[in-house]
């Protein structure tokens, strides 16, 4: 390597370098921002009732007696409520995995006449809020007697036009050789989906999982509606019911507050590049 070449690679690094620190200065409110109520929040969870409002960002001293009370306090089952939460969350995310699965197999693999005109009225429901309809399903659901059960947190989002929508992206890429050399093998529909579009399909299905169950884990107005039970009841309400009027219940529900964020904050930490790679696996087609 010549010393001019040897110049313009030390520029190249030493730009890409100030870049980068650039970068990462731009960066610094946009943390501030997330981390400082997080932060707060951790704080208060930890401290005793009468330094709630004296706390600033750091506990004088450091208790847990609000984590303790929130699992044992006999007013309420908190324990109960992430177990729904669980529940619930991991059967939608099972089944529109499932349902976006066959779904995405049937628009892209199979020939079929509408099959362009049903994908576009199942991206058209996409376009719909759900507080346009929220209302008609809980009069459905009420007829149905399905008030008060887990089945009516798990039926009503067991698909889903956005899982369809990615998993036919990735399905997509796949070469159409693939599916004709497994036809010309006596390979049927069912096996090549479960033992080739699915494994090949494992960062979208990832991706799809992962904000599913974030999606299900973080409802509140659904389950509020349908639900007025402990014995059914979800984490996000029953977050509510650990505040009251007094500083004692503000510390306790920060507590509530930190337990349900671990699942999400898990998932973003751990899976934060497989959600990425996921969402951009069907993204360029080649």
């Amino acid at each position: 390597m010549t010393a001019e070449s040897r110049r313009k690679l030390t520029r190249s690094q030493r730009r890409r370098a100030l870049k980068n620190f650039g970068n990462f200065l731009l960066n610094i409110p946009l943390l501030l921002i997330i981390l400082v109520p997080l932060v707060y929040t951790v704080s208060i969870s930890l401290v005793n009732p009468d330094e709630v409002y004296k706390t600033l960002l750091f506990p004088h001293s450091i208790q847990f007696g609000n984590y303790i009370n929130a699992f044992t306090n006999p007013s309420y089952s908190f324990l109960r409520y992430i177990i729904n939460s669980f529940v619930v969350s991991t059967s939608v995310m099972l089944c529109q995995m499932v349902t976006a699965s066959m779904a995405a197999f049937a628009f892209v693999f199979l020939r079929f006449r509408g099959r362009r005109i049903l994908f576009l009225a199942v991206l058209a429901t996409m376009m719909v809020p759900g507080e346009a309809t929220i209302i008609a399903n809980y009069l459905t659901v009420a007829r149905w007697g399905w008030t008060n059960s887990l089945h009516v947190l798990i039926v009503p989002y067991m698909t889903s036009a956005m899982g369809i929508f990615l998993l036919r992206q990735s399905y997509m890429t796949f070469p159409g050789e693939l599916k004709e050399a497994s036809m010309i093998d006596g390979c049927s529909n069912w096996r090549f989906l479960i033992q080739i579009a699915v494994p090949l399909s494992r960062p979208a299905l990832g991706a799809l999982g992962a904000y599913v169950f974030l999606n299900t884990w973080n409802q509140y107005m659904w389950p509020l509606l349908t639900t007025d039970s402990d014995a059914y009841r979800t984490v996000q309400v029953g977050i509510s019911m650990l505040y009251d009027i007094d500083a004692q219940s503000m510390g306790l529900m920060m507590a509530g507050v930190v337990i349900v964020i671990i699942p999400s904050l898990s998932i973003f930490v751990f899976m934060n590049k497989q959600l990425i790679n996921g969402l951009m696996a069907g993204a360029v087609k080649g």
